[in-house]
């Protein structure tokens, strides 16, 4: 079965940090660009980052630039999603996808995970 399992999420105080992961099963990611998803209450879900298949190129939305990175273990059929000073704002399900295209971009993605909460909050 080809799944995307996300983990790492939780509650953190403001200005806190977590690391999440997308691990893969059923099927390899190094041909795959890897986006970050979130679904925020009372808000649209929206796509905060993407790192390409060969890990050499990224996207941020503009309201975690500077704040969260996106890195990939090939090795480990994982990516991740570093989150650093988090803000009420942040807080959210974070989803990841797969799409089996080498660039970051409006993509259709193949493969969703099920979802991880993020809650900030003191």
């Amino acid at each position: 079965q080809l799944q995307l399992v996300e983990s790492g999420g939780g509650l953190v105080q403001p200005g806190g940090s977590l690391r999440l992961s997308c691990a893969a099963s059923g099927f390899t990611l190094d041909s795959y660009s890897i986006g970050w998803f979130r679904h925020g209450p009372g808000k649209v879900r929206e796509e905060i980052a993407c790192i390409s298949s060969s890990g050499g190129s990224f996207n941020y939305h503009d309201s975690v630039k500077g704040r969260f990175a996106v890195f990939r273990d090939n090795a480990k059929n994982t990516v991740y999603l570093q989150m650093s000073s988090l803000q009420s704002e942040d807080t959210a399900v974070y989803y990841c996808a797969a799409v089996r295209w080498p660039l970051c971009g409006p993509n259709n993605y193949d493969y969703w995970g099920q979802g991880t909460q993020v809650t900030v909050s003191s």
